[in-house]
């Protein structure tokens, strides 16, 4: 035995005590390590099993883009989110991939998924600064948040985040997760991936990008609404510098690289303004879904290219054209087809932002004297001329009396000359005589669809219609009496160029037989040369009709020339009156604006009618009595008296002398394109013209 002094087996002291306790602990810590560690791996192995492949994820967008160009191929708008083309990772410029590398993960390669030393200095910055102010997410990490997660900042999303992102490295390559990335990532004005967002800011493909433009599309992704170069373009170009100062810090670009990279340099794409268009993609855009295949899958969209009619010369000269000749206070639209019904412009008021109701599609209004085309139409289909004599006198139809402009009456004079100086009473007259049923009904034949009263005073344009409606039937009278349908998409490719629509312009119906379809337009030039429609001439022949309601709340001007075919309405949403508003005055010069440009590069066309100006039987001292044969509107002369309720169909008039029957034949009696010259005016008494 041992002494007290001695060896053996005396009692421990306490300090060996807790190093026992301490060894058990860490023995227990070291095996919950290994478990957690194993449970992890386990987690991110099925995980990783249970991603897509690479090619599914090359495939995979998160929705539907639609590109609409106008009819010379030119980018009008784009819905949706943009994706460009993929760029694979070796066509990707190798500034692109050190600008996002040294901006958003600069241990990218060396990290696995997660970047713990990121991720502790985030921490000690935000403690710091008592704030959120940096974040520790790395490539990896955005890739499964863009990809498969939301932007929500709860714990649960921030776990699922990471787990995500050890799952990818373990299935994928640094290279292939780095081009997923820079191809599905969000930078901005609905660009997604380095394509797209090289494609709308810079106008090439992503494989071309310099250094500069590298460092603005890196920048990007810290705050894409607010960097976007749509949004905000200093902004871009600031954040930019900051890039290349940190690809320099992080020695992937030389200091002699940095300052040849100057962002403030690269030409950005101008977008086109799109308030112009956008009254008629909204019109257009809704007809893809009756024009498309039904077997389409509306679970997986499909990103189309819509091909449209549109003009975009055409299309900014009928806006200039509105936005120069609206009143002031008033609102205004525009429909123009060529002979075959497509659409070459449409202005569906003057400002988009302000204001998307379209007015040339949806808003119903009278159009006063412009009706007076279904009159007149089914005068000449039962065999009324347009030389046949009528009587303009007082006349009551069902306790129902019109009165002309001013309250005077011409007498006898033909169907011709009441149509170019638009009398009401032979309207009456004419309506009557044929039946107002059967107005009604040419209406509905040329498109009218909206809802018409046969009351007598329907005659003078007391029924609702649509701008694009009556640009329909004055179409039909221009197509020589053939049903036009009015129709803006050519046709639709889907993402891999197959044509999944294409328009076939159907057999139109024969509406009225082209003698007819040549008087009327015989009575529409008339209009145009000597009548209520001066200010609609262009140098070329045109056939056209003016329209006024009462106390000036509706001004129209409709009509045709060289196979284009236009309509323009001004007015008041509230339908109060607006102040010189007449249709031979704004509208009409509205009309003759745009149409200058939207036939300059067509020939000009003569009517298959021989024009013959009026020619009256009436003695000298009779003229003072006339009302409207006497005297015709000039634009820019004197104006007429506004404070009638009557409405006239120009703001302006002179006096002229007695019309004389003319033809388009002689050098000496035409202008330009073949329209006869009025004669110009000798004294006599100034006259109100009838709406």
């Amino acid at each position: 035995m041992y002494g007290p002094n001695g060896g053996g087996d005396g009692p421990r002291g306490p300090q060996s005590g807790w190093k026992r306790v301490l060894k058990k602990v860490a023995i227990w810590l070291g095996a919950a390590g290994l478990l957690t560690a194993f449970t992890l791996m386990m987690i991110v192995f099925f995980q990783a099993r249970d991603l897509p492949d690479f090619d599914q994820l090359k495939s995979s967008q998160n929705g539907q883009t639609i590109l609409v160009r106008a009819r010379d191929g030119s980018e009008l708008f784009s819905m949706g989110p943009s994706y460009g083309k993929w760029v694979s990772a070796g066509e990707i410029p190798q500034v692109m991939k050190d600008a996002i590398i040294s901006t958003e993960d600069r241990r990218f390669y060396s990290h696995m998924g997660i970047d713990p030393v990121g991720v502790a200095r985030s921490i000690m910055v935000n403690a710091k600064s008592g704030k959120r102010r940096q974040g520790a997410s790395t490539i990896t990490q955005q890739l499964a948040r863009t990809v498969f997660l939301n932007n929500s900042r709860t714990f649960d999303r921030k776990i699922k985040e990471a787990l995500i992102a050890l799952a990818l490295e373990w299935r994928f390559s640094k290279d292939e997760i780095l081009e997923l990335y820079l191809n599905k990532v969000y930078f901005g004005g609905g660009a997604y991936g380095i394509d797209a967002a090289s494609r709308k800011f810079f106008g090439h493909a992503g494989t071309q990008l310099s250094l500069p433009e590298a460092a603005i599309i890196a920048g990007l992704v810290k705050a894409p609404s607010h960097y976007a170069p749509t949004a905000d373009a200093q902004a871009a170009v600031d954040r930019a510098k900051v890039v290349v100062s940190v690809m320099l810090d992080a020695g992937t670009i030389t200091s002699e690289q940095a300052a040849q990279a100057d962002p403030a340099k690269v030409r950005l794409v101008q977008e086109a303004a799109q308030t112009s268009v956008r009254y008629f993609t909204d019109w257009a855009l809704p007809q893809l879904d009756v024009l498309l295949p039904e077997s389409r899958d509306p679970a997986k969209p499909e990103n189309l290219e819509v091909w449209t009619t549109l003009d975009p010369a055409a299309q900014d000269a009928a806006m200039a054209a509105m936005q120069a000749n609206v009143p002031k206070g008033a609102q205004g639209a525009l429909v123009s087809v060529d002979r075959d019904g497509a659409v070459l412009a449409m202005v569906g008021g003057l400002d988009y932002v302000s204001s998307n109701y379209n007015r040339a599609t949806k808003s119903m209004r009278q159009p006063g004297s412009a009706w007076k085309l279904f009159v007149y139409l089914s005068a000449l289909e039962s065999g009324v001329k347009p030389d046949d004599p009528v009587v303009d006198e007082p006349v009551t139809i069902d306790n129902w009396s019109p009165r002309n402009s001013g309250g005077s009456y011409a007498g006898q004079i033909d169907v011709r000359t009441a149509f170019a100086y638009s009398k009401n009473t032979i309207a009456a007259k004419l309506g009557q005589q044929v039946g107002f049923d059967t107005v009604a009904a040419m209406a509905r034949r040329f498109g009218i669809n909206t809802p018409i009263s046969t009351n007598p005073s329907m005659v003078l344009g007391t029924n609702d219609v649509r701008v694009i409606d009556m640009v329909r039937a004055f179409a039909a009278v221009s197509a020589k009496g053939v049903a036009v349908e009015p129709y803006g998409i050519v046709k639709v490719l889907g993402a891999d160029g197959r044509v999944l629509y294409e328009h076939a312009s159907p057999q139109g119906q024969v509406l009225v037989s082209p003698t007819v379809a040549a008087g009327m337009t015989d009575l529409l030039q008339t209009a145009v040369n000597i009548g209520t429609g001066k200010a609609a001439q262009i140098g070329r022949p045109v056939a056209g009709k003016t329209g006024t309601t009462t106390s000036s709340k509706d001004g129209w001007f409709l009509g045709f020339s060289s196979g284009v075919t236009t309509g323009v309405w001004m007015g008041r949403d509230d339908a109060h009156p607006v102040g010189g508003l007449a249709g031979g005055g704004p509208p009409a010069r509205a009309f003759a604006q745009y149409m200058k440009v939207a036939v300059a590069k067509r020939p000009p066309e003569q009517f298959d009618t021989q024009l013959i100006l009026p020619e009256f039987q009436l003695e000298p001292d009779d003229m003072g009595n006339m009302v409207g044969p006497d005297g015709y509107m000039v634009p820019d002369q004197a104006p007429v008296d506004q404070g009638s309720d009557q409405g006239f169909d120009n703001g302006m008039q002179v006096p002229v002398d007695r019309p004389r029957r003319d033809t388009q034949t002689g050098p000496d009696k035409s202008l330009d394109g073949g329209q006869s010259a009025p004669r110009r005016p000798r004294a006599a008494p100034a006259l109100d013209i009838d709406n």
